[in-house]
């Protein structure tokens, strides 16, 4: 099973990179995959590549949704 998650561009570099901020931690990714990003837009990103375009809505809600199970996790733990 494969894990996608949503992060905002920052920056767009050479080379088809950019920075972006994933829930505050922000890193370069590959952006060679996707036509015509923005600054601000949202991308779906998988082992350092932006796979997709993404509403800013549903980037938020995806966000929200890894944060709740990440909290779920914390507190299965003994």
């Amino acid at each position: 099973m494969c894990l996608s998650v949503p992060a905002k561009i920052v920056k767009i570099l050479p080379d088809h990179m950019a920075a972006v901020c994933i829930d505050g931690v922000s890193l370069e990714i590959s952006i060679a995959l996707i036509d015509e990003l923005d600054v601000g837009d949202h991308v779906l990103v998988h082992v350092g590549y932006a796979l997709a375009k993404i509403d800013p809505i549903e980037a938020k809600r995806t966000l929200e949704l890894l944060q709740a199970l990440g909290s779920t996790g914390r507190e299965l733990r003994p």
